[in-house]
């Protein structure tokens, strides 16, 4: 058996060996520059400004699933829920005007949603029948029409409080009367 290599065999030999010594010599290279960068980034020795930090790119929401995001999500509606009515819309007046200017004007002038306008006598006229204690229902409770037109409860403003929608709905009646 021969070691003797063939001239062909030594230059790839040759060649194999000072591409493997450039990529040594590369990777060295980028192992001090790495080190350089990593020597040079400035430290975050704060937790409060990580803290901080963390906040600022934390999800706007949680994603729920399954019952516990269903019980979750109730509990987050309850809550909401409590603090709208813990609050008093428009300072508390039962001025029905003031209150349809700054609520219901919205719907009620336009005909949006399907909404009678306050100046439409003829669209009223079925509705003042069915009796002001059945209209100050549906506005507190919300409604939806047997043509599709939905009213939110309490005009969409759930601190509105339930004196104060019956005010708004007898004013509102009293203008197409």
């Amino acid at each position: 058996m021969s070691t003797h290599l063939t001239p062909s065999d030594r230059t790839f030999m040759k060649h194999f060996a000072i591409m493997i010594a450039m990529l040594a010599s590369l990777a060295v290279v980028l192992i001090i520059i790495g080190a350089i960068v990593w020597t040079t980034l400035p430290r975050e020795s704060n937790q409060r400004e990580v803290q901080q930090a963390g906040e600022r790119i934390s999800p706007v929401s949680a994603v729920y699933a399954g019952n516990t995001g269903r019980a979750a999500m109730e509990a987050a509606k309850a809550a909401a829920t409590q603090a709208a009515a813990s609050q008093v819309a428009y300072g508390g007046t039962t001025d029905g005007k003031a209150i349809f200017d700054h609520l219901c004007t919205t719907c009620h002038s336009t005909g949006a949603a399907g909404a009678p306008k306050v100046s439409d006598k003829a669209a009223w006229a079925p509705r003042i029948k069915e009796g002001i204690d059945t209209l100050v229902k549906h506005a507190i409770d919300g409604y939806t029409g047997p043509d599709g037109n939905h009213m939110p409860a309490k005009g969409g403003n759930p601190a509105l409080s339930d004196a104060q929608v019956e005010a708004t709905v007898k004013w509102m009646v009293s203008q197409v009367k």
